[in-house]
């Protein structure tokens, strides 16, 4: 049995526990050039130990802040525990961030010292750095392309652990030492938020924090050294950092990354995890990835396919539930399982799951069916940065599509007079980085966190959201707006990468829809469709055709709730250009930005109501390298069917 770790509050007194009780226990593997790379936490905890030592020979010293930035790394991740083992503060980025986005969390963190994944990073290091006084020392990882850079302030990874290997020596006792002084109430990072409605905000979680939510949420699952998982989400992300980082420090399990983020799907089915997270946009992209590989499938298959689907979907749910099922159901699911089902789980790599979860947004519910029909035990949790990411999650046995679950343990949760969710527990933080206005705003003079998002609890004790209450709208006549779940029944379709819903204040709802590129390509290939760019594909009448029978059974969908039957999608069209992040019309978690969307297709939006029939669209644009550009075009905008509210009668309006 696992000894008991709450006494070890910090991550590098943990790193030396298990570095004394499972020295010879996996504790992160990296795929490189095609083969799995293994460190044991021996192993890790003396590249800790001689990095550590290396950034203090170099100036690093308690209570500073030092900027992380890149893909899934170890040494990124050993980063964390190095940093922390002489009291400073790491600061994770998001490795897709514009330099621009970069200057303003590296000088309002004021970061000292960075490290830095590759050339790429690098390079918006240089180039940020006059606008940045604070920051001093940057380190980088893969030396591809450094040959040529010859500034003082820049060291190798590999540089620093010689400097640090050579520090040790002379200082045999710092490293224990500096670890000792940490305790639980000190600062273990800063985790910047992705900005939806403005600036990110720098929250300050202490070990305390981080570490109570990690247990908890370990001991709710029964989470133990024995586990696998497979750390691909960005790293500056507070869900990676609980999963991938605190929990395989506080139960000793083996982390591994991918060789880059185009193999994850590969690497994934290579490994195996007994441990899985995803936000709600990954699992909708491996289910367009299945259904589109499927309709290139031959006749047979696909008939087959289609029937263990089917039959899934009505009992699948149950019996991973533990319900009562028939006997004949049962064999039939368990022919599924070896024809279909099983085939399916192996080559996404699912087989060996025991848990995965999904948050970050909601889940649709036909998308969070569809992987429990098959045997994956996908569960939903509900958290955020400023809560250590757990306050609720499914209990074994009570999961449900409509639901994110119950309070783990230390958490308590009320609904305030308005439908927010309030909440308070040891994971709630410290406060946001120079900002009191906005954590007096958050978090009240009782602890209680205000999480800006409506929702009620249900007769089984569940909560349930509905929305962001700041989103939440009604229409005219006074039925409930929630966009995002009306966005969610348009995105279960594989060739729906991401919508927008309109309608707060109007008679009814509108929406944007962009095209999943790789399903309609897909489906161009077998049409032979021929196309030059996304622009002319997304315009092409056929492909209008399929998104408005996508909204009409989105629609139907909708019909069926008496509640919000009234709000089905009566215009949409079909964007030309794909909603980007680097355009501001995302965050980096690939989260809507209504606001910017709001201003930036004004002219769209008011077309959509107005009964015209086609908008022009004049738009700058960013690229990838950084460059700016300009599209135009003429969108056209189509009505779409609507049905009869379940218990209502005839539709408020019918399309033409």
């Amino acid at each position: 049995m696992a000894k008991d770790t709450t006494a070890l509050d910090t991550f590098p007194k943990l790193l030396l526990h298990h570095m004394r009780e499972r020295p010879g226990r996996p504790a992160m593997r990296e795929k490189d050039l095609g083969i799995w790379q293994t460190w044991t936490w021996k192993q890790a905890g003396e590249q800790i130990r001689a990095y550590a030592c290396g950034l203090a020979a170099l100036g690093l010293k308690r209570g500073d802040r030092m900027a992380i930035i890149g893909d899934n790394r170890p040494r990124l991740y050993w980063s964390f525990c190095a940093i922390q083992s002489l009291g400073a503060v790491p600061v994770p980025l998001y490795q897709d961030s514009i330099a621009g986005e970069m200057a303003f969390v590296l000088d309002h963190a004021g970061v000292r010292f960075a490290i830095a994944e590759d050339q790429e990073q690098v390079d918006k290091l240089l180039e940020i750095k006059e606008r940045v006084p604070s920051l001093e020392t940057v380190v980088f990882d893969d030396d591809r392309g450094m040959r040529h850079y010859e500034q003082s302030f820049l060291y190798s990874f590999d540089r620093v652990l010689e400097i640090g290997r050579h520090y040790d020596r002379e200082h045999p006792q710092l490293f224990e030492a500096e670890i000792a002084k940490g305790k639980g109430s000190d600062v273990s990072i800063f985790a910047y938020t992705s900005g939806t409605t403005g600036q990110p905000k720098g929250v300050v979680l202490s070990y305390d924090n981080v570490l109570i939510s990690a247990r908890n949420g370990a001991a709710f699952e029964g989470l133990t050294e024995k586990e696998e998982m497979l750390a691909y989400l960005p790293m500056a992300w507070v869900g990676d950092h609980i999963f991938s980082y605190a929990q395989s420090y506080v139960c000793g399990f083996c982390v591994s990354c991918p060789e880059s983020g185009a193999t994850v799907m590969q690497d994934l089915r290579e490994l195996g995890p007994s441990y899985f997270f995803a936000p709600p946009r990954i699992f909708e992209n491996i289910l367009t990835t299945v259904m589109v590989r499927m309709e290139d499938a031959s006749a047979p298959k696909r008939r087959i396919f289609k029937f263990f689907m089917k039959h899934a979907e009505r009992c699948g749910v149950h019996i991973l539930n533990g319900a009562k099922v028939a006997l004949l159901d049962r064999l039939i699911y368990w022919l599924g399982e070896v024809l279909v089902y099983g085939p399916l789980k192996n080559t996404l790599g699912f087989s060996r799951i025991r848990l995965a979860y999904t948050a970050g947004e909601a889940i649709g519910p036909d998308i969070f069916d569809f992987y429990r029909s098959i045997g994956v035990n996908l569960k939903q949790l509900y958290g955020s940065t400023e809560a250590s990411v757990f306050v609720t999650i499914h209990p074994d046995g009570e999961i449900y599509a409509d639901t994110v679950g119950k309070p783990v343990d230390q958490v308590e949760i009320k609904i305030a007079e308005n439908g927010e969710v309030l909440f308070r527990s040891p994971g709630v933080f410290v406060e946001y980085y120079r900002n009191p206005e906005a954590t007096a705003e958050a978090k009240d003079a009782e602890g209680w966190m205000h999480t800006g998002d409506a929702g009620l609890i249900d007769e089984r004790g569940h909560l349930k959201i509905i929305d962001r209450a700041k989103d939440v709208g009604r229409l005219n006549d006074g039925t409930l707006f929630p966009p995002k779940y009306i966005e969610n029944k348009l995105k279960f379709f594989p060739n729906i990468k991401e919508a927008v819903a309109f309608g707060n204040g109007r008679d009814e709802v509108c929406a944007f829809v962009n095209i999943d590129l790789a399903a309609m390509a897909s489906w161009a290939e077998r049409n032979n469709v021929v196309y030059g760019s996304y622009q002319e594909l997304s315009q092409d009448p056929r492909v209008a055709a399929i998104v408005k029978e996508h909204v009409e059974q989105a629609n139907r969908d909708l019909a069926r709730d008496p509640k919000l039957g009234n709000a089905q999608i009566h215009r949409f069209l079909v964007l030309n250009k794909e909603l980007d992040p680097d355009d501001g019309e995302l965050t980096r978690t690939r989260k809507v930005r209504r606001r910017i969307i709001a201003e930036r297709y004004a002219p769209l939006i008011e077309a959509l109501y107005s009964g015209q029939e086609t908008v022009h669209i004049e738009l700058e644009v960013s690229f990838e390298d950084g460059r700016k550009g300009r599209i135009k075009g003429d969108l056209r905008i189509i009505d779409a069917e609507t049905y009869p509210v379940a218990g209502a009668g005839t539709p408020r309006r019918a399309a033409a």
